[in-house]
């Protein structure tokens, strides 16, 4: 549902968004909630990928768990802003923040509800060649 509402917005940067959703994973949790933690991870994808980019989404099942990977290839997160990025507030560059958006809350927003969800969330990031999220539940 994410995906669709966002392709428009995807679609106007011509970035193509890839959807593998291997297994069913059935889960007791918020919609509503889980719905946001995806909206915010997705958006930012789309706001930090350039023109003709691809991001990847990914729900896979691993034994008792659900891992939900949404991977791009935009511009990344420096290495020493890695630590910080839930941190309320904060902006990996408040310059380009500022012109995508935002106050820089939507990581903080995504880390509280996965751990509210007894789940957890993990970045990995390359400057220059984009960033992937892990959600494990």
């Amino acid at each position: 549902e994410v995906v669709q509402r966002l392709s428009v917005v995807a679609g106007q940067k011509h970035q193509e968004i890839k959807v593998q959703l291997s297994d069913g994973c059935e889960m007791h949790a918020d919609r509503a909630k889980l719905t946001q933690v995806v909206y915010n991870i997705l958006d930012n994808a789309i706001k930090y990928t350039p023109q003709g980019g691809l991001i990847r989404v990914r729900l896979i099942r691993s034994g008792r768990n659900a891992i939900l990977t949404i991977a791009d290839n935009g511009s990344g997160i420096p290495k020493e802003d890695l630590p910080h990025i839930f941190d309320r507030y904060y902006r990996v560059d408040s310059a380009r923040s500022r012109a995508a958006g935002g106050f820089g809350l939507g990581l903080s927003i995504v880390q509280t509800i996965v751990k509210a969800h007894g789940g957890q969330v993990t970045v990995e990031s390359v400057l220059g060649e984009g960033t992937t999220f892990t959600l494990t539940f």
